[in-house]
């Protein structure tokens, strides 16, 4: 599993590279007591890692004071803390400057006001931080990932290939929300390690090398249809295996399997495989830890794995197919069908995707991120706002992100049709153009989504004359990549 390399470390400033959080709660803390008002560990959450307007709304209305003038108070009490008392927290200037020696960029993030934060500049050096953004910059600041996210994009990186180093609950949640990997060094208040997050109690030895170790590993997830096992096509097993190497897939949920297709890819390429019943199956460059459902299910239903994909990471990876009749596309399109009606003959494929939902509940281990994939037969609630498509809609009730409209979420600018790159027209000889839609999925629960797009090699021709295709399905594939959250490290483990 491939490992984002680090692009740029951001770094909060109050607590986390100088000493402020604690000028910021005495200057609180005076400002609380000319009101009136005495501080206690129940308040940290509305003065640390918070704006100053937040805290002076809050105090405002625990004391009923004129908002206007505690904003003006709070200000005034912190910036003269600043400037006599700023200090470096431990560690903090020698990882920026072997920062600066590896080339790595680095951006201040700070939910302080622009006038602080070029006072802490002055005395850190001006010129440490390619980026600097402060509370007056964003919309929204700290815990929204705004300040993040427009770190990000003023360095032109990827958040998820980037480490934020912040002390407080309040900067961990606006950081990670912007998808950034986390270190944690907490000043005041304590931060609980989690997946995808590191806590240290200093930056005392914390080197560029250990950052380079935090930004998440890549999982390249594919779902495909094999139409048949793929017998449709000529020397069709050697035209699947060479699919399998262009799309660089680390895990692939198959249907139409035909009984044999899982184990001889499995064996071809030397990776790990699941055979369930006659018709789905996974293939693993990954160990398989577990097996899930039921192992000589039908035609259709789901089957499931774990995998364990190294340093600890585990993802459950479901493959499923749904029933194929009725069809929605063709009762829409051909029948002209209404929606009401159209959701209603969805029952019995939303019976399917409801066993499947169930089984991958009872399956589920605490924390292990989830990927369903599938040939779903139906729309999607998010590409047809007139019809609410009842499978899709189940699949993210229970908490299961569809990554391709993750990725895309204009449907009308990247449809993601993935029925049928074969049929161009319908079969029954009418001359119908076949309607073509997105049926083909990979859901996710507890990833963050890179990249995600339908995968067709060659031009296709069109049923019946497809013996000699390169493309041997009458389904394009869906290939997803996901950044993979590591295990959560907790103080002194490094």
């Amino acid at each position: 599993m491939t490992q984002l390399p680090l692009q740029a470390v951001l770094f909060d400033m109050d607590g986390t590279l100088v000493d402020t959080e604690r000028l910021w709660w005495e200057a609180v803390e005076r400002v609380a007591s000319s009101l009136g008002r005495a501080l206690s560990e129940q308040d940290q959450p509305e003065v640390l890692g918070r704006p100053v307007e937040h805290t002076a709304a809050w105090l405002a209305g625990v004391t009923a004071a004129v908002e206007t003038d505690v904003a003006a108070d709070l200000h005034r009490e912190f910036a003269e803390r600043v400037r006599l008392g700023i200090v470096p927290r431990p560690g903090a200037l020698e990882l920026l400057d072997a920062l600066a020696r590896e080339g790595v960029p680095t951006a201040l993030v700070t939910a302080s006001p622009r006038s602080v934060a070029d006072t802490v500049l002055d005395a850190l050096g001006p010129g440490r931080f390619a980026v600097t953004v402060t509370a007056d910059d964003t919309p929204h600041t700290k815990p929204a990932p705004d300040p993040y996210l427009a770190a990000c994009s003023a360095l032109g990186v990827d958040p998820a290939a980037c480490v934020a180093v912040e002390d407080t609950p309040t900067g961990v949640a606006s950081a990670e929300a912007a998808g950034c990997a986390m270190l944690a060094v907490p000043s005041l208040a304590p931060i609980e390690a989690a997946p995808g997050r590191t806590v240290l109690d200093s930056l005392e030895g914390v080197t560029p090398e250990l950052l380079a170790s935090l930004p998440p590993y890549e999982l390249k997830v594919m779902s495909w249809n094999l139409w048949f096992g793929g017998s449709m096509v000529d020397e069709h097993r050697a035209k699947q295996l060479k699919v399998l190497l262009e799309t660089g897939a680390d895990v692939v949920g198959l249907q139409e399997t035909g009984g044999t297709a899982a184990e001889e890819l499995a064996e071809a390429l030397g990776w790990y495989h699941h055979r369930a019943g006659e018709n789905l199956g996974v293939i693993s460059r990954y160990p398989i830890t577990a097996r899930f459902g039921d192992p000589d299910v039908g035609f259709y239903g789901a089957a499931g794995v774990r995998i364990r994909v190294g340093g600890g990471h585990e993802v459950d990876v479901w493959t499923a197919h749904l029933d194929y009749t009725p069809y929605g596309p063709y009762e829409s399109v051909f029948d002209g069908l209404p929606a009401a009606e159209l959701v209603a003959h969805e029952a019995v494929r939303l019976a399917q995707m409801r066993d499947t939902l169930g089984r991958i509940e009872a399956a589920h281990g605490p924390r292990v991120p989830v990927v369903l994939v599938g040939d779903f037969n139906c729309p999607s609630h998010l590409d047809r706002p007139d019809v609410e498509w009842p499978v899709t809609k189940a699949a993210e009730q229970a908490g299961l992100r569809d990554s391709y409209r993750e990725a895309h979420p204009d449907p009308a600018a990247e449809p993601g049709h993935t029925w049928s790159p074969v049929h161009p027209v319908h079969e029954d000889g009418s001359g119908r153009p076949e309607p073509q839609d997105r049926i083909d999925y990979v859901l996710h629960r507890g990833l963050t989504v890179l990249d995600s797009r339908t995968y067709v090699s060659g031009t296709p021709r069109p049923w019946p004359d497809v013996s000699g295709n390169d493309w041997p399905s009458d389904h394009a594939a869906v290939v997803t990549t996901f950044a993979v959250p590591r295990t959560e490290r907790p103080i002194d483990t490094l």
